[in-house]
């Protein structure tokens, strides 16, 4: 697996956009709002001041269609920043991989910079749930043990009950997962999609960080409900030394 070095910098700032759910049609609708329009409001907001690189957590297309995906293409085709991606548990893993092996679109799973290393985790498996296999686990531990600087995982599902309807399709088995982040003091934090919810807690030592969505948000309730808040997503600042700062952005409807 190639690894993506930043250029020696004290600090590494990271944009976090999740939850896009484009449809085939620019111009089509998904809980009240237009995913294509919203994220490219982001994109403009984000022009403004580039980051140094923009990760995709997952779900980027709500009907895994080919003309989403070339949709989310057009959209990023002039981003002069790295762009590295995970799949959501809405996405063609194997057509994004096609159509997004061209700049600004990088393969990396592996990010370093600043003293820090950033894993990007594919937690898609064969049930909207999350999923982390064997050889998965077995491919983080080999890189935890042989890399001990600090260390922020990115994934799409999220490894802890948040109280909503979306855990029903949460991380499965996710006590394994903990039992092996335990071995690795390193990993100071994780930043999922997924839940359509922006929030922050501590598990085990471990920072949670849930990154709101681009397209709707879920409400925090046992039965499924959105909002149209606006576009929403994560703003990261990762420093020398090992600290970090996050800003949950949003965009007016």
């Amino acid at each position: 697996m190639t690894i993506y070095s930043f250029p020696q910098t004290e600090c590494v700032r990271l944009v976090q956009l999740t939850d896009c759910h484009l449809l085939a049609d620019a111009e089509g609708w998904y809980q009240g709002v237009q995913p294509y329009w919203q994220l490219q409001q982001v994109l403009h907001c984000l022009a403004r001041d580039w980051p140094d690189a923009i990760v995709l957590t997952g779900d980027l297309s709500q009907d895994h269609s080919l003309a989403s995906y070339q949709l989310l293409v057009q959209l990023f085709q002039a981003v002069p920043v790295p762009v590295f991606w995970l799949p959501g548990n809405h996405d063609d893993a194997a057509e994004l991989s096609s159509l997004l092996a061209q700049p600004p679109f990088l393969p990396d799973k592996i990010l370093q910079g600043a003293g820090w290393q950033w894993l990007l985790l594919d937690s898609t498996g064969p049930t909207p749930a999350g999923y982390f296999s064997a050889s998965r686990a077995q491919a983080l531990v080999s890189r935890l043990q042989s890399h001990t600087e600090p260390c922020w995982l990115f994934a799409h599902h999220h490894p802890r009950p948040i109280g909503s309807s979306i855990d029903r399709h949460g991380w499965q088995d996710a006590a394994t997962f903990w039992q092996l982040l335990a071995r690795f003091p390193q990993v100071t934090g994780l930043a999922h999609g997924h839940c359509h919810h922006g929030y922050r807690s501590h598990y085990q030592g471990v920072a949670l960080v849930g990154c709101p969505a681009t397209s709707v948000q879920f409400q925090q309730s046992s039965d499924w409900q959105t909002q149209a808040q606006g576009p929403q997503w994560c703003d990261w600042r990762f420093y020398a030394g090992g600290c970090y700062e996050v800003d949950f952005k949003r965009m007016m409807p």
